[in-house]
């Protein structure tokens, strides 16, 4: 069974999701840790658990979900998988940032290629790779048909949705995502959003305005 701790990390309450099961080896999903303390406070609880992590997994490439990459992959030695249709996000996350007054150290670009139903295994345990574009256009969600959750970055939140306001958001294909991708995978199934608080299919199918079914 995977285990997991959720961190909300740096001004944008971005959530870090770790994952990891009975063999100790874990992933990192959008490690947001800006601050020295936000990077001692996630290392230290790696280390309590004395986790092994193997790899980060970023659900899209927006600086706020990337903060911590370069902490996590030098720190542990490890690469991160990111869809390379959001690679020049990646590419420009440290100037993106400083147009906000805020200094990061660049992620590193040596990316690990996400792609449709691809699986990214850690462990006894492993996630399926589900393309769901619009936020941006390399936009992913992580889905455990085991566990029944779903990492959704980005893409679906309790009562909201993603926005696609920004460079290479497109309101259609967000909508067409969710409907497409997330929908079919039935309930009972856990929203663990890029923001706020987790949510489920069932719950967002009954209240959030915009997959009112």
């Amino acid at each position: 069974m995977i285990q997991i701790n959720i961190f909300y990390f740096n001004d944008l309450r971005v959530c870090c999701y770790l994952l990891w099961d009975e063999t100790k080896e874990a992933i990192v999903v959008d490690p947001g840790c800006h601050t020295k303390s936000e990077q001692e406070r996630f290392k230290k609880f790696v280390q309590q658990e004395k986790l092994d992590i193997k790899y980060v997994v970023n659900t899209h490439a927006h600086f706020d979900h990337a903060m911590g990459n370069a902490f996590v992959c030098t720190t542990w030695g490890v690469k991160s998988y990111l869809h390379p249709a959001d690679l020049l996000i990646l590419q420009n996350a440290q100037t993106y940032c400083q147009m906000f007054g805020i200094e990061i150290d660049q992620p590193p670009v040596d990316i690990l290629s996400l792609s449709e139903k691809e699986e990214l295994t850690f462990g006894r345990s492993s996630l399926t790779v589900i393309e769901t574009p619009g936020h941006s256009p390399g936009g992913v969600c992580l889905y455990s048909p085991h566990d029944r959750f779903l990492i959704t970055g980005d893409t679906l939140f309790a009562g909201n949705i993603g926005r696609t306001d920004l460079p290479g958001g497109d309101y259609d294909q967000l909508i067409e995502s969710i409907t497409q991708k997330i929908i079919p995978l039935a309930s009972p199934l856990r929203i663990l959003p890029g923001h706020g608080n987790e949510t489920t299919l069932a719950e967002e199918l009954c209240r959030n305005p915009y997959i009112l079914r």
